[in-house]
């Protein structure tokens, strides 16, 4: 074995597990969720808990749910984390790098051909069309998720001020979203220690009903795995490597490119998101859309529809918009490179940095899980997190609505900057026919979001043809 191999093995050793789950096996069972990992996180997660817990009955339903409530903590889209747990769990350290890595494969390489087809060929009609109305059916999935988080998020007057609050902080003050959900995380976390009872827990991705699958009558079984106990030095030593992997490149990039290179914003600007990003996809992407379109100029509004568009019609999580984000700012400053292999390079290190941390607070945080349950401090944490994130994701609906209703804007001064206001005689009859046919499709028929993307980006492509 390798020294890197070494380092990496897990603390119980070669040890075969006795589950009797071929990591083979696993292997392909990991590739097929992915493929199917369709319609963002409570999907994804629905995906994972038909096939490992109902189908496959590889774990149970209660280490599935401990292991979600984990995940939902944490900064990152919490189904591929939850998939980096469960790999990790049944097959050690490799296990949970194959589940990880897997989860993601399909939507990035699914994003990069759209990417090379958006910019070759964005400017034909079709083309066009097409992105013409998903960036309407994007609208309203986007109100549809803050429907579905608020329903299950607001169920006080407290966490309804927390995220007025918070719609007031980002859309009118330009307050910065880390800060938003640290201010959150901290009232909530005081909240729940002096035990308020609107600061308590709950909610969030449950399982699709159904018979319940006990951990005993599973492959895992109730006993903790060997390798799931404690082990310091472990920990220590994957933090270290992956630590290592993640932030090396962004600091080889600082040193050899500069602190003003394309790439070095790309590579820190990501990293510092995969700390802050909690909250899911929705709220992540109102901080990216305020960065990447108003501080650094790398797209615009209506762009980053279109990329949100392509990430809900791929499989993989939603956040993988990130990686066309990262795709066109290297492709409009690619200096000497060619802009399609610049660009190439932008999608990969933004992938890069976006999910490698997304292993490292798995493997290190995972082993100690145990002393998490029934925490009741961060349990409000995370409940008053969400409340926050309600009004983060309703600040994206709005400014979605402005540059996919609109043609033209304008700015507004506020204390602390400025927020955008459409000019009424700009609005696009169009896309408001389409806008208001695919929220009906979605919460009068009950239509899939996929069945409701196809059929608006066909619609925009007939309308496009023919005016």
């Amino acid at each position: 074995m390798t020294a890197t191999g070494s380092m990496l093995a897990d603390p119980s050793g070669p040890k075969a597990s006795d589950h009797g789950i071929p990591l083979g096996e696993a292997t392909r069972i990991w590739a097929r969720i992915a493929a199917l990992s369709f319609g963002g996180p409570a999907g994804q997660i629905a995906v994972m808990h038909r096939i490992l817990v109902e189908e496959k009955r590889w774990i149970g339903e209660e280490r599935f749910l401990h292991a979600l409530n984990y995940c939902m903590l944490l900064p990152g889209p919490e189904a591929q984390q939850l998939a980096i747990y469960i790999g990790w769990l049944l097959h050690k350290t490799r296990g949970g790098l194959i589940a990880g890595a897997l989860f993601v494969l399909p939507g990035f390489l699914a994003i990069l051909a759209l990417s090379y087809l958006y910019v070759l060929l964005g400017q034909l009609p079709l083309i066009e069309g097409i992105f013409f109305g998903l960036k309407a059916a994007v609208l309203a999935v986007v109100v549809q998720a803050v429907v579905r988080v608020g329903s299950r998020a607001l169920r006080n007057n407290v966490m309804r001020g927390i995220a007025v609050a918070a719609f007031v902080a980002i859309f009118f003050l330009d307050a910065p979203f880390p800060l938003i959900i640290l201010a959150a995380g901290l009232g909530g976390y005081i909240g729940g220690r002096s035990g308020l009872p609107q600061f308590k827990g709950g909610g969030g991705h449950g399982s699709t009903g159904g018979e319940v699958v006990h951990d005993r009558d599973t492959a895992l079984g109730e006993a903790l795995p060997d390798h799931a106990r404690p082990d310091l030095g472990w920990s220590l030593r994957i933090c270290a490597i992956l630590s290592f992997l993640w932030l090396a490149p962004v600091a080889g990039l600082f040193l050899i490119l500069g602190p003003d290179n394309v790439f070095t914003h790309i590579a820190t600007f990501f990293s510092q998101m995969a700390v802050v990003t909690f909250g899911g996809a929705y709220a992540v992407l109102a901080y990216v859309a305020q960065k990447a379109v108003g501080t650094f100029g790398w797209l615009r509004p209506g762009e980053m529809l279109d990329g949100l568009g392509m990430a809900e019609t791929t499989p993989g999580p939603l956040i993988m918009v990130t990686q066309f984000v990262g795709f066109l700012a290297a492709f409009r400053d690619a200096g000497t490179m060619a802009p399609l292999l610049a660009a190439t390079l932008g999608a990969i290190l933004t992938t890069w940095v976006t999910f490698v941390p997304c292993f490292l607070w798995i493997f290190a945080g995972a082993p100690f899980i145990e002393r998490l349950r029934g925490n009741k401090a961060l349990s409000a944490a995370l409940t008053a997190i969400t409340a926050a994130v309600v009004g983060v994701i309703f600040n994206l609906a709005i400014w979605f609505a402005i540059h996919t209703l609109f043609g033209q804007t304008m700015a507004v001064r506020s204390p602390t900057g400025s927020f955008d206001v459409p000019i009424p005689v700009s609005i696009n009859i169009a896309a408001v026919v389409l806008a208001v046919a695919a929220a009906v499709a979605i919460f009068r028929f009950k239509l899939g979001v996929l069945t409701v993307l196809a059929g608006c980006a066909t619609l925009g492509a007939i309308y496009t043809l023919t005016v």
